[in-house]
């Protein structure tokens, strides 16, 4: 057998297979649907009796090249392409818990992911129990329930830049014989591979650096076929007895180690259809392509700015994992030693008001709500996406008041650190 290839030719490479006389690049399969000859085909096709195409909101070949080469990069076993990164998180979470269920959610994730699982996804019946990610193995544990269904967590936290202790967490989940679901979104799998340390399954914002250029919203599910549902059926139920919804097939049985995403796309993606259009699928190909020089440069640029920061007199505190001094270097250096990702966040002297002030200066720099794209941006939390919590929730978040988040961009870094001194 040859060689894997390395990520970076992955990302050229992978997904899209031409044969003699077809197109280069990944065409874009702008169609809702597929013809067949005969009936008895479109038949096999409905009852998951054979693989194919028939309608683009089940599977579109632009987004399963696209979804193939994501889940090379991670080292999974199979993967599938939503609509945003919250449709991913959402379907990562209800294909193996529903009402009657319970999460064990970090509390510093994205508040986006915060507010689905504490109020959407707990008017659907499924409760959660909020912890400190940074709490010892054995008060982690106190969280589990016996009707717990999964724990989930970022790699990296938005925009707290929590860097999570993979092994910990894994450990706590398998003893507790649930599943660890990780949002890899700001390291993505250039800087880091969950797999490697325990987790079971990644989910993406595809909007983010894996696009790159702010151009089309997306997200991703990578299962790494490591977690054994059929070993524990009372619990994964969806998976592990028949789908009346298609015949009576249980997916453990019939598709393996494919099981997880086969169902969320058979099922969840047919009821709940947030699939990713194929021009966007296309877009986030292209943005792929240039990841892992596009990360290194996000890595070496957000270093030199927050070792500026750091210095800086009207500067109060700065959190990046890249310096030394953060509390969460150890951990960078363990499950990231390539680099992290492209975001600081920091804090002034002045507080809240002089945050604000110091945002309306900026001129490289844009207040956009996005993060994580090519061009350097700045947020403030308290006021914009995690307006939806309260003091504590936001402490617990690690979203200070003043809290800034800078998303360094792949301009020459002596402009970005000259737009930041002008403004401060």
């Amino acid at each position: 057998m040859s060689k894997p290839y390395e990520k970076e030719t992955i990302c050229v490479q992978s997904g899209w297979k031409p044969k003699n006389g077809e197109p280069r690049v990944l065409p874009i399969y702008q169609s809702t649907t597929f013809k067949y000859e005969t009936s008895e085909q479109m038949g096999r096709l409905f009852d998951l009796e054979e693989s194919g195409y028939f309608y683009s909101r089940l599977a579109n070949p632009t987004s399963d090249c696209v979804a193939q080469k994501i889940c090379e990069l991670e080292g999974g076993v199979a993967a599938m392409l939503t609509s945003s990164g919250q449709a991913a998180n959402y379907y990562a979470v209800f294909n193996i818990c529903e009402a009657g269920g319970h999460v064990v959610l970090s509390s510093t994730v994205y508040g986006g992911t915060f507010n689905l699982l504490t109020v959407t996804m707990k008017k659907m019946g499924i409760e959660v129990t909020v912890v400190d990610p940074d709490a010892p193995y054995e008060e982690l544990c106190k969280a589990f329930q016996p009707n717990t269904r999964c724990v989930m967590a970022e790699s990296i936290a938005n925009p707290a830049l929590v860097v999570l202790d993979f092994e910990k967490f894994a450990r706590a989940a398998h003893e507790h014989q649930v599943p660890l679901i990780v949002d890899n979104t700001f390291p993505t799998p250039i800087n880091c591979n969950p797999f490697l340390w325990g987790a079971d399954i990644v989910t993406h914002s595809t909007t983010k650096y894996m696009d790159g250029h702010a151009m089309s919203l997306g997200g991703a599910i990578v299962d790494s076929g490591n977690f054994d549902w059929s070993a524990y059926p009372d619990k994964f139920p969806g998976l592990c007895t028949p789908d009346e919804s298609y015949h009576g097939i249980v997916y453990t049985e019939r598709f393996g180690k494919a099981a997880y995403i086969t169902k969320a796309s058979a099922q969840l993606m047919r009821d709940l259809g947030s699939a990713q259009a194929p021009m966007n699928a296309f877009l986030l190909n292209v943005g792929l392509e240039t990841l892992p020089l596009r990360m290194e440069r996000h890595c070496y640029n957000a270093q030199r700015v927050a070792e500026f920061l750091e210095q800086h007199e009207k500067v109060a505190w700065v959190n990046y994992p890249g310096l030394p001094g953060s509390r969460y270097y150890g951990l960078a250096q363990k499950y990231m030693p390539k680099g992290t990702c492209g975001v600081i966040s920091f804090g002034l002297k002045g507080g809240r008001r002089a945050a604000e002030e110091m945002m309306d200066k900026l001129s490289l720099a844009a207040i956009v709500t996005h993060v994580a794209d090519a061009r350097t941006c700045v947020l403030h939390p308290a006021s914009h996406t995690h307006r939806q919590m309260n003091d504590e929730q936001l402490k617990e978040a690690g979203v200070a008041p003043d809290l800034i988040r800078l998303s360094v961009g792949i301009e020459n870094v002596a402009d970005i650190i000259a737009d930041l001194e002008q403004a401060l």
